[in-house]
């Protein structure tokens, strides 16, 4: 059992790597196309907030493409320098496009309902990547961890956000509905399933220590 779980973690994992990846490739697509081609729902940014939009859609890839090299144990053990520097340009992206991000979101034409959800996704996202980063620096690395697995289920919201949509224009909803539950549905439901995931872990490190020999 222990067996199939390690698999489908690891099936999982490079799942959402490759995920990760090709969504934050495939968002650089403004670059030749232009925001209102590749993006018409943000074009309206262009004319008031055209610093903060690519201040976000071009950095926030960068936290996206880089955050799955930050969990490879191998790299961490064999290039600890690597996983360093990696590490900086992730909160540095988090740091940009997350301020960028919260400002935006404000100037949504979606609505008080959406501007609710990217608002706060944006403090949550800043806020765990802090938390991250700082027991990063005090050397505390299973809490520099567990922060940074919540910082990732967040960035990991670019992914579900386009997922959502795509499911919901193929299921025949109108793109203003979809846009305005993906606002939410993007990023509450993946910090859910990562507390769920980490109150697991913690319990499964709990019956492990309370099974071993205790000290007489």
């Amino acid at each position: 059992m222990n067996g199939l779980v390690k698999v489908l973690g690891r099936v999982g994992f490079t799942v959402a790597a490759v995920l990760s990846v090709l969504i934050a490739l495939v968002s650089y697509r403004f670059l030749p196309q232009g925001v209102e081609t590749a993006m018409d729902f943000m074009a309206h940014h262009v004319q008031d907030n055209a610093l903060m939009l690519y201040a976000h859609i071009g950095v926030a890839p960068i936290a996206l493409a880089v955050m799955p090299f930050q969990f490879l144990k191998n790299l961490r053990a064999r290039r600890p320098a690597v996983h360093r520097w990696l590490g900086r340009i992730h909160v540095a992206a988090i740091l940009v496009s997350g301020v960028a991000g919260f400002q935006l979101a404000f100037y949504t034409s979606a609505g008080p309902f959406a501007a609710a959800g990217f608002a706060i996704l944006a403090v949550i996202w800043l806020s765990t990547t802090g938390m991250a980063f700082y027991f990063a620096l005090k050397r505390q690395i299973d809490l520099h961890r567990i922060w940074m697995l919540r910082s990732a289920a967040l960035t990991f919201a670019a992914v579900t956000l386009r997922v959502y949509l795509g499911a919901a224009t193929a299921a025949g909803i109108d793109f203003d509905t979809a846009y305005l539950l993906v606002s939410w549905l993007a990023w509450v439901p993946n910090a859910l399933v990562m507390e769920a995931y980490l109150w697991t872990r913690r319990g499964s490190s709990r019956r492990i220590a309370a099974s071993e020999p205790q000290p007489t």
